[in-house]
């Protein structure tokens, strides 16, 4: 499995990002997806996830009403719409493809793309 983080980038603060995560090795449309994040000198943490058919969906409380995360399973590929950027988000960004398929919730992330830096400046 492979997942290819990109998107990320230097944003005022207010701004906006969209990031991408293009993934191959396996059947994309079966898999949970989501975004985690970790900032300097912090523990990772989760930040979305949607569900393998892309009609479920759950945000970490600080980012919600401000990101969107989305899918296109004919694309292979998993977004993060981040608006309304402060400081705080400055972090890698990282996409994860659930272990198990066709999950009802997933148990456990087992691959990882290798992130993408979101900066934004004060």
């Amino acid at each position: 499995v492979q997942l290819q983080a990109s998107g990320g980038g230097l944003v005022q603060a207010g701004g906006s990002l969209r990031l991408s995560c293009a993934a191959s090795g396996r059947t994309f449309s079966r898999y949970h997806m989501a975004w985690f994040r970790q900032a300097p000198g912090k523990e990772r943490e989760f930040v979305a996830v949607i569900s393998w058919r892309g009609s479920g969906t759950s945000y970490a409380d600080s980012v919600k009403g401000r990101f969107t995360i989305s899918r296109d399973n004919a694309k292979n590929t998993l977004y993060l719409q981040t608006n309304s950027l402060t400081p705080e988000d400055t972090a890698v960004y990282y996409c994860a493809q659930c272990s198990s398929p066709n999950a009802l919730t997933c148990p456990r992330y087992g691959y990882w793309g290798q992130g993408t830096q979101v900066t934004v400046l004060q």
